[in-house]
């Protein structure tokens, strides 16, 4: 039984030139365009969890999980906000990492219902749920956001992107810290991966963001948009008394 090949493959890969020419584009080109894919992951995300701002991925899931934790305690830590709530219908995976993430950094990490949170417990610093949960049930967490955001706690919502493409968003509930894992839209798992995690936060957690974010440089004498990443600066690479620019242009060679 003959089979035909899909339009955009034809379009894209058989009747495309540059799969059939000598020409070996340079380490330049090579990156800029991998840069200029990783910036289009990141406007994915953005647009599918309704945040502001998103990375170019982290490790996976359970690291995403300690790292919006630790968010959380470093956004707190002036006000000595050392208490941070798992939902304990998040993925197991999520729940040891962060505990192990948190006993040098002195963070009490409890496993709980979010539904029976105490908010008159000032060292509370955020909160971790999940929608879809690890049983697969959904949620909307539109109301326990809210009161997060009423009492300064972290609202942290790890999430499927294939679900948000239908679902309500955690962006638009109000979360200010969406997670989960990329896998859905990558390769399959084997042997426990690949499976890269995405970040993304709202415009007041900008500085907070954990790994690369990569980004447009516009020149304004030409016509021209490279892609570049751009880091968080550190402590020891700024200047006392220098006003604290969010991310430095990192040159590409």
């Amino acid at each position: 039984m003959s089979q035909g090949t899909p339009p955009v493959i034809l379009r894209n890969v058989i009747e495309n030139p540059a799969w059939c020419t000598p020409y070996t584009p340079f380490q330049a080109e090579i990156s800029q365009g991998r840069l200029e894919s990783l910036l289009n992951i990141q406007s994915m995300i953005i647009d599918l969890t309704a945040m502001n701002l998103a990375n170019a991925s982290l490790l996976d899931q359970a690291t995403a999980c300690a790292e919006a934790m630790y968010l959380a305690f470093h956004h707190g830590r002036k006000e000595r906000m050392t208490f941070f709530l798992l939902s304990r219908d998040v993925f197991p995976s999520c729940v040891e990492m962060a505990k192990t993430r948190a006993e040098p950094l002195k963070i009490k990490v409890v496993v709980g219902d979010p539904n029976l949170i105490d908010w008159s417990d000032s060292s509370l610093c955020g909160i971790l749920v999940q929608t879809p949960d690890a049983m697969g049930m959904l949620h909307d967490f539109t109301t326990l956001f809210e009161k997060a955001k009423q009492h300064g706690v972290v609202s942290c919502c790890g999430t499927d992107l294939m679900a948000s493409v239908l679902l309500k968003p955690p962006g638009e509930m109000g979360a200010d810290v969406v997670l989960g894992s990329a896998q859905r839209f990558g390769a399959p798992l084997g042997f426990g991966g690949p499976h890269a995690a995405f970040f993304a936060v709202n415009e007041e957690f900008k500085r907070l963001i954990p790994g690369r974010v990569n980004g447009i440089k516009v020149k304004t004498r030409r016509a021209v948009r490279p892609y570049a990443w751009r880091f968080r600066r550190g402590s020891n690479v700024l200047r006392r008394n220098a006003p604290h620019p969010i991310f430095v242009l990192h040159k590409l060679s």
